[in-house]
């Protein structure tokens, strides 16, 4: 609910210590310093993986007759190198048949650096496919859950950190677990019970798991957790391992890990069907939502009255631009994840960068006492972010400029016209223009009235910014104008100017306004912030204000322009949605009036425990008050909302999907008893 401070741990973690050792056969494979073992047998560690975790999970057989909506799930403790997780996709694509999915949740705690990734791959030319598409999406080595869409039916969820603290924060159900990781006796940190109870929790009916190891104390948390566990021979010289799976007669040993105990209204709402879904809004909040769920299968019916990318996400460049909290919190973690989630994705998206740019961010930081301690709250890779002094920011920008910067390098711009349109052409999406007038429940799902005919659906997604306040009950939403300019480029010349010597911006320049690298003969910039203001009209006021706060912000830039006038200015207004706390609502819509009836205690004693979960309108679900980071939040979310509705693990930890609900604004009120 409130953007609660997070210590500084969280977020950046440290890579593996390695050391290379060549075998007899001249196989080069990674040794863990830290820990004093192996990452795998360097005698055949793909078949080692396959004899533990494969068979001893019977995943060919499972697969092979897996015909759910949903992925089949598997669970892992020590990603290592990938190999265990590539395995399985390879056994993925030998047995399963064509319309299944996997689903890949692995946590790692010392995350290798890509290069070492890379090295280590090289031994293993059969997967070199599955390989390849992992080093490319690689994330750097920040805490928390990094989506990486490996191809179009198998995704994996790089959880970093501790393997404990991990899944007691994951949000999804595991069918096959691989119980792996340095020996016991090296690592008996990540052997304890917090991680068989964390488990035991996330374990779907019928949930199994296989692991090398038959150490006594393992054996002895899996019983205590609720697993039935038996040797079984072992992988060459070793004589015997476990496997076994969940007893569902035996519940968990500590049920007080999961957080639904004492936040039962967040409580997801029972899955449904999910063949034809329409979704309200075509900007990139609800495109974005739309080719998730297109690609997971569904049926999209998009619904927007003036078309795609109409409304907020029209202007012709948009940032990819966080502002974190020099304290981190909840907000900032979301932002933080969805920015290294959004880079990936456009990765993926347009590979050519025909339409987005990673070219870069700098946020001007005037104040160094606050910059440095930003930088030793988060303690992040220099590949997320880092300090710039003056004369740094400058090279990286390209022109002059005279304070230091925070230098984003994965950030940078998206058209934002052409990623709504790429999206809205996903298959599977069909556009009908026109306006929703009301809707109503069948036993069915939902009736829409629409200006040209109804249409029946399963599911309905509200993607409509601004316009959310005529559908979505009772959720606060702040209207925000915001107007950008645009300028011909290179600047115009007289006599005695040489437009050739013009100064190009490199990289996105933000302050309190914001500048883009100028594309197709045009320099963005802006934007103004009007609240409560819902005219679209462009105004020279808020030229002038755009002129202005780019000579602040860029004053060597803004004097190649010395001469023009707001006369020359061309530019756009839009309205966008912003919620009270800047945080975007995503989930499901909850039934406002039986939250306030049924959690009213909270008023009295916000520590008030409830049995009841949180009702919610069945099939309705939200991605609105994106604001202005819209570019980057929007695609996370839409990720978010597609794997709730497929009975996915999220792609969040839980107490940020829970910072997203929509109803957290309704618990908010009543512990303020409002």
């Amino acid at each position: 609910m409130n953007a609660k401070t997070v210590t500084p741990h969280r977020h950046g973690i440290h890579h593996a210590e390695l050391d290379w050792r060549v075998d007899d056969g001249d196989v080069e494979a990674p040794f863990s310093t830290a820990y004093d073992d192996v990452y795998f047998s360097r005698q055949d560690g793909r078949e080692e993986t396959r004899f533990v975790f494969i068979d001893n999970n019977d995943l060919p057989r499972r697969l092979a007759d897996w015909h759910e909506p949903r992925p089949f799930t598997i669970g892992e403790t020590g990603f290592g190198t990938g190999l265990n997780m590539l395995c399985a996709w390879a056994c993925f694509d030998e047995y399963a048949p064509a319309g299944a999915r996997l689903h890949l949740v692995s946590t790692e705690k010392h995350p290798l650096t890509r290069d070492a990734l890379e090295r280590a791959w090289r031994s293993w030319p059969q997967l070199s496919r599955q390989a390849g598409s992992l080093i490319a999406q690689w994330p750097p080595a920040v805490a928390g859950v990094h989506r990486l869409q490996l191809d179009d039916r198998v995704t994996l969820d790089l959880h970093f950190g501790d393997a404990a603290d991990c899944l007691s924060r994951l949000d999804g159900q595991i069918d096959a677990w691989f119980l792996d990781g340095f020996a016991p006796s090296k690592n008996p940190d990540m052997w304890r019970p917090e991680l068989f109870t964390a488990m035991a929790i996330a374990s779907r009916t019928g949930a199994t798991f296989a692991t090398f190891t038959c150490a006594g104390f393992v054996r002895r948390g899996l019983a205590a957790a609720g697993f039935r566990w038996r040797k079984v021979p072992g992988f060459g010289r070793k004589r015997e391992m476990l496997r076994g799976e969940r007893d569902e007669s035996v519940p968990p040993a500590s049920e007080t890990l999961s957080s639904r105990a004492t936040t039962p209204w967040f409580q997801p709402p029972p899955v449904m069907a999910v063949g034809h879904v329409a979704v309200i809004g075509a900007g990139i909040a609800g495109t974005s939502v739309a080719a998730a769920l297109a690609r997971r299968g569904s049926r999209v019916t998009l619904i927007d009255r003036a078309g795609i990318a109409a409304g907020a996400s029209g202007n012709p460049q948009a940032a990819l631009y966080v502002k974190l909290a020099i304290e981190p919190n909840l907000q900032s973690r979301f932002y933080l994840a969805a920015l290294l989630h959004t880079q990936r994705w456009l990765a993926r998206l347009d590979p050519q960068r025909q339409w987005w740019s990673d070219c870069g961010l700098l946020q001007l930081a005037g104040d160094d006492r606050r910059r440095q301690r930003f930088l030793a709250n988060y303690d992040l890779p220099a590949a997320v972010v880092s300090a710039s002094d003056p004369s740094h920011a400058a090279a990286l920008a390209g022109i002059d400029l005279a304070q230091p910067a925070l230098h984003y390098p994965q950030a940078g711009w998206v058209d934002p016209i052409a990623l709504c349109h790429h999206l809205a052409a996903t298959p599977g999406i069909a556009l009908r223009r026109t306006e929703l007038t009301s809707l109503r429940e069948t036993q069915a799902g939902w009736q829409l009235q629409l200006g040209d005919g109804s249409l029946d659906v399963d599911q309905v997604v509200f993607a409509t910014g601004h316009a959310s306040h005529d559908w979505l009950d009772g959720l606060p939403l702040q209207s925000v104008r915001g107007q950008i300019s645009t300028l011909s480029w290179p600047p115009h010349a007289d006599a005695d100017t040489d437009t050739d010597s013009a100064s190009a911006l490199a990289r996105v320049l933000c302050a309190e306004g914001y500048v883009m690298p100028a594309r197709e003969g045009k320099l963005t910039f802006g934007a103004t912030f009007s609240p409560n203001d819902d005219d679209t009209a462009v105004r020279e006021v808020d030229h002038r204000r755009n002129l202005d706060e780019l000579a602040r912000t860029a004053p060597a830039l803004a004097g190649q322009f010395a001469g023009l006038t707001t006369a020359d200015c061309t530019g756009r207004a839009s309205v966008r949605a912003a919620s009270p706390d800047k945080t975007p609502y995503a989930g499901p819509l909850p039934d406002t009036g039986c939250w306030r009836d049924d959690y009213a205690a909270l008023g009295k004693d916000a520590k008030r425990r409830f049995d009841r979960p949180g009702s919610h309108y069945p099939g309705l679900w939200v991605s609105t008050a994106h604001g202005s980071r819209g570019m980057v939040s929007a695609p996370l979310c839409a990720e978010l909302i597609a794997s709730r509705l497929y009975d996915e693990p999220m792609p969040l930890e839980r107490e940020l999907i829970d910072h997203l609900h929509p109803g957290r604004r309704i618990i908010a009120d009543l512990i303020r008893g409002r």
